[in-house]
């Protein structure tokens, strides 16, 4: 059955929005040459999105003659604003961006491990505001969230998760409170991450890859097929509670201790730093573990430590990774790469995703010395062929993938203009 008149001209708008999003200001020309339609169904588009509020002429192409068909059409990036907020367990991070996704303001707040949960909620909130006034905008159309713990995919609310600070799971309520209207989305940090390295990190060309988040704690992300996987409860990439040699005990359903976390998580990492006699951390936690990883990644680069080339869209590791062998850096470094191992190749084991990409603090700190030692690991534990890639975004993925998940929502509900009387 042929579409009706208003679902062909609002299946025609949202395509225009959507090139206008990915490409740039175009002209009418343009958008005919990219969308196939006709001269008279782009101009209707055209004067119809104009009247909506959705675009409007931001200038002339280079054309010589000047006139109608030179106009340039963008979209009105200020009919709508974002913000992006990377919620820690030492604080939150806060970016608010216009419609086609500018940022327009930061924020960065430590709230400490002893603050209560009404004060922590009220200094996360007092962030918010105040990036979103720097930024001139009267409201907030979208608040995207990105946190540690499990998401109820029936309500979209953080579950209650042993270890995470209270306040986090009163945020998104709060906020709802304080900006009237606005939607505000919440979503796993290492998804998020995932989202991200996937339209703009070390994923790009990658639609089935597993990123593995090593920080405070450990936690995976799976996208299949070009689909971010959540499972029945929302735990798909729980893998802190997998089950793995060298651990003294196994996890419970509370307590992922003597699971894969108890190998890679930042205590974990911090206290075999110490073992391999490298300088301890200031705190063993994300940011600490990383700062670990990162001396010890130095101190062999500095030995003359010969790594394979790392190009942009990173190949295959084909010869064994070279570090020198009498440094406490390099055996830190190789035991690390084994224990990460041991979890990816559970994963693989059971997914073939082909690509693994080190995410969080302490994979963005390893970089591709970590990568490169994880993937010979991998080669030796498995027949299935698995790149393994560090983070292309590092610390500002969980932001980026928060703000991609604002926009989209936003987009999707602004880039559907109302039918018109009469169908």
């Amino acid at each position: 059955m042929p579409a009706s008149p208003s679902t062909a001209r609002a299946i025609n708008d949202r395509l225009a929005l959507r090139l206008l999003q990915q490409e740039g200001p175009l002209t009418a020309g343009q958008l005919k040459q990219l969308t196939g339609l006709s001269r008279p169904t782009v101009a209707d588009l055209v004067d119809r999105l104009t009247a909506s509020g959705l675009i409007t002429v931001v200038g002339e192409s280079g054309a010589q003659r000047r006139g109608p068909n030179a106009r340039l059409y963008g979209i009105v990036a200020d009919r709508a604003h974002l913000a992006a907020l990377d919620v820690r367990t030492e604080g939150v991070l806060v970016l608010v961006s216009d419609l086609v996704g500018r940022v327009l303001a930061e924020a960065s707040v430590p709230i400490g491990a002893d603050a209560g949960t009404g004060p922590a909620v009220e200094q996360a909130v007092a962030a918010v505001e105040s990036a979103a006034k720097e930024a001139g905008a009267d409201r907030l159309h979208t608040v995207g969230i990105g946190a540690p713990g499990l998401i109820d995919p029936a309500t979209g609310d953080l579950r209650d998760s042993a270890g995470l600070p209270a306040w986090h799971r009163s945020l998104a309520a709060t906020l709802q409170d304080r900006l009237p209207g606005a939607r505000i989305t919440v979503e796993n940090e290492t998804n998020l991450a995932a989202l991200a390295e996937q339209r703009e990190g070390a994923a790009r060309d990658r639609d089935t890859f597993v990123l593995l988040w090593l920080g405070h704690g450990v936690g995976a992300a799976v996208v299949l097929d070009g689909t971010l996987r959540r499972g029945a409860s929302g735990g798909t990439g729980e893998i802190g509670f997998l089950p793995v040699p060298g651990t003294d005990t196994l996890p419970s359903a509370t307590d992922c201790a003597g699971g894969f976390h108890s190998l890679t998580g930042a205590s974990a990492v911090a206290a075999l730093a110490a073992e391999c006699g490298l300088p301890a951390p200031a705190a063993p936690d994300g940011p600490g573990a990383a700062e670990a990883v990162r001396g010890a990644v130095a101190e062999v680069e500095r030995a003359g430590a010969e790594t394979p080339a790392r190009s942009a869209v990173p190949v295959p590791v084909s010869v064994p990774v070279a570090l020198p062998g009498d440094l406490p850096a390099t055996r830190f470094l190789r035991v690390l790469a084994d224990r990460i191992a041991v979890g990816a190749a559970s994963v693989v084991a059971v997914l073939d995703p082909g690509c693994v990409v080190l995410g969080g603090e302490v994979g963005q700190a390893g970089g591709a010395v970590l990568a490169g030692l994880v993937e010979e690991r991998l080669r030796r534990m498995s027949p299935l062929v698995t790149e393994v890639r560090a983070s292309g975004l590092g610390g500002t993925a969980v932001l980026r993938g928060a703000l991609l998940t604002a926009r989209e929502r936003a987009q999707d509900e602004l880039f559907a203009p109302p039918e018109r009387p009469g169908g």
